[in-house]
């Protein structure tokens, strides 16, 4: 090999290398993103348990640190689609890795728009039996966000394909308690401004649900190089799941 051939043989292993330190960054910041949202939800949830309008305004206030490293990792992936013009899975990783961090900012979004849904009603009374079905819809949801993204930190294909298979069973939860919901308010016109705020927070629970298999789907995607075929398993959250609007 001659000097100059074995010259641009180092040039071009370096430049691979980067390039690796790159890709792992980018998913470094997805990951990071994820903890952040996880944070957000548990205290969402945490703060519509406990009536804490506090820790209701600490999960609101993640939200623009959350939006701020979405632009961040936007900017990483343009830059290093520009600087290295990827092929084949090393674009499918960045590819991937701004739809999970679009997936994860909505999420967040729901998040915080649960944590709004505290003050309205923090002090009302309130029957002990209201809470417990979100909290365990919340629990199921928070588990399945968390799966999904230990999914992608270590790309694994059966765990998230799990996370996407199990779409329907928060569908269900879902509609159980707006059936619930709905009793509760038949039965006693006092409970029927705090139902109401539960539903809508349940249907934000809902769609987060909706957004963790998307990301499953994206990570099958990084793996395999197509989506998944079958079509989406998905329950009927009712007609009311269409009323609830989410403010950014």
């Amino acid at each position: 090999m001659t000097a100059e051939a074995a010259k641009d043989e180092r040039m071009t292993e370096h430049t691979t290398k980067v390039f690796d330190v790159e890709l792992r960054e980018l998913t470094a910041m997805v990951v990071e993103m994820g903890s952040l949202v996880e944070k957000q939800i548990e205290g969402a949830l945490h703060a519509l348990a406990n009536d804490d309008t506090e820790a209701a305004q600490r999960a609101i206030a993640l939200d623009a640190n959350i939006d701020s490293m979405q632009q961040d990792i936007e900017q990483k992936a343009v830059l290093t689609i520009a600087r290295r013009q990827p092929m084949a899975v090393d674009l499918r990783e960045i590819v991937g890795a701004l739809r999970i961090a679009n997936d994860l900012e909505r999420v967040g979004d729901l998040a915080k728009n649960n944590a709004k849904r505290v003050m309205p009603v923090s002090g009302e009374l309130r029957s002990s039996d209201l809470m417990p079905g979100l909290e365990r819809m919340g629990e199921l949801v928070f588990e399945r966000i968390r799966q999904v993204l230990d999914s992608y930190a270590k790309r694994d294909r059966e765990s998230a394909l799990a996370v996407w298979n199990g779409d329907e069973e928060i569908d269900a939860m879902c509609i159980s308690l707006f059936r619930e919901l709905l009793t509760y308010m038949m039965e006693d016109a006092r409970n029927i401004t705090y139902c109401i705020h539960l539903m809508f927070c349940a249907k934000n629970l809902e769609r987060m649900g909706d957004h963790a298999t998307n990301i499953a789907e994206t990570i099958f995607y990084i793996i395999d190089g197509k989506m998944i075929a079958e079509p989406r398993p998905k329950g009927d959250t009712t007609s009311f799941a269409t009323m609830n609007p989410v403010t950014g």
